[in-house]
């Protein structure tokens, strides 16, 4: 029979895991807004991903004030907070919609993910916490595969009722009248105005669950007195960590470019010739392998080491990309969808193994990491500029680069200092940490 504190760490793992679910099936949704918001402004790839910069931009400009609000509030005030500030984000999409504002959709967008980096911050390494340490990567792969479930069932769910309206060509917006044009543009805008609402009534749903159910703080966890007075120079002196930053960077860029441009590239005639409404029906292909992939990759990792799990994932994930460049119709578009499956394990086998050893500086770690999820806006944004010159097939040579250098992480550069190792509670002035 569990005793009380087990069935606590319990409880908190399966609200956490909710959360995962929850702002995983958001972020896949910016691949559904993007084709739409496409066609409704009608903007070139570029001025598109945006989208994508200015989602992930709150990452980077937010993370460290959010590691500053878990380090002075705690695990679960912070997920309280991380929750209701998404739920704000996600009810602006309805003053967009109606106006409609290409503006005040990223602005919508830059709240929402601002609330998710939050999330980010105080999940990833709670959920890490909560039980045996060598028992971290599993748990955390586990709630990253309830994450892809959320990736897999909101395009699927949410997809076609975003996209439900006809989408028109450029010739046939201009023929329109200006009245018509606008009509139009409103029209297709307020798709989303009721998935928006309904997801910000659940992330209101599940702040309230968490502010009254009883999960462990783990304050302790964070031990801010001694973490105080160390800093983001002491934490990146660690090159584990150093090299997972751009491991995030690399693998987050490379899995939201892929996601973002699925939908176009699936449409075209050569690839898949879907409409758009069809092609986000396929989205779930791409994150349903991810959510599959974890399952298995946390069972895998009982037998198996992750760093060299992570790697071999990595070189399958480069070969498909260069599959899918070099060939065209079922052979290109399931190739790059099977991208997903091997994408799964990569985002928490980086994580676990980037804050290993760092004992008091695992505030300052993480908030480092999530950071680095900004990857997620620089380089949408570089190969939707490329794509536009070269075409979409051509520019996948930009995530495939990513891929390779996360394949040298997990072989080599994963590696933990012994010799740097931080103990929970040791103070800053402890030579392993100062040199």
């Amino acid at each position: 029979m569990k005793q009380p504190r087990e069935l606590s760490q319990f409880a908190a793992i399966m609200i956490v895991s909710l959360i995962f679910f929850a702002w995983g099936g958001m972020t896949s949704l910016n691949d559904v807004l993007i084709p739409h918001l496409k066609a409704v402004f009608a903007m070139n790839y570029a001025q598109t991903m945006l989208i994508q910069f200015t989602f992930f931009g709150a990452y980077f400009l937010m993370s460290l004030p959010s590691g500053a609000i878990v380090s002075r509030l705690g695990y679960k005030p912070s997920i309280v907070i991380g929750l209701v500030t998404a739920a704000a984000g996600a009810l602006l999409f309805y003053p967009a919609a109606r106006l409609p504002s290409y503006g005040v959709f990223l602005t919508a967008l830059f709240v929402l993910a601002s609330g998710i980096t939050l999330l980010q911050v105080a999940a990833n390494p709670y959920i890490s916490l909560l039980g045996k340490p060598e028992g971290a990567p599993t748990r955390l792969n586990l709630a990253q595969a309830l994450n892809s479930l959320g990736t897999t069932i909101f395009p699927l769910l949410i997809g076609p009722l975003i996209l439900s309206g006809a989408v028109l060509g450029a010739d046939q917006l201009a023929a329109m009248s200006p009245d018509a044009l606008a009509a139009y543009k409103t029209g297709q805008a307020r798709s989303v105005e009721v998935p928006y609402l309904m997801l910000a009534a659940g992330l209101v749903l599940m702040a309230v669950l968490v502010f009254v159910l009883r999960i462990p703080p783990l304050r302790e966890a964070l031990d801010t007195g001694s973490e105080r007075h160390h800093s983001y120079r002491h934490a990146l002196q660690h090159s584990h960590l150093r090299w997972g930053v751009l491991a995030i960077f690399l693998y987050v860029g490379a899995e939201v470019s892929i996601g973002s441009f699925l939908i176009n590239y699936m449409a075209q005639p050569d690839i898949g010739g879907l409409s758009e409404a069809s092609a986000s029906r396929y989205l779930s292909w791409y994150w349903g392998g991810a959510m599959i992939g974890r399952f298995v990759g946390a069972a895998l990792m009982t037998v198996v080491d992750s760093r060299k799990l992570l790697a071999l994932f990595a070189v399958v994930a480069a070969v498909l990309l260069a599959t899918t460049m070099g060939t065209k119709g079922n052979v290109a578009m399931w190739s790059v969808l099977a991208i997903g499956l091997f994408n799964s394990i990569m985002f928490p086998t980086i994580f676990t193994s980037a804050i290993e050893g760092m004992g008091a500086l695992t505030g300052k770690a993480s908030s480092l990491l999530v950071m680095a999820i900004v990857g997620g806006a620089i380089i949408p944004l570089a190969q939707g500029a490329l794509a536009d010159h070269v075409g979409i097939q051509t520019a996948f040579v930009l995530p495939l680069v990513c891929y390779a250098y996360i394949a040298w992480y997990g072989f080599s550069g994963s590696r933990v200092d012994a010799s740097l190792a931080v103990p929970a509670g040791q103070p800053s002035g402890a030579p392993r940490v100062m040199h």
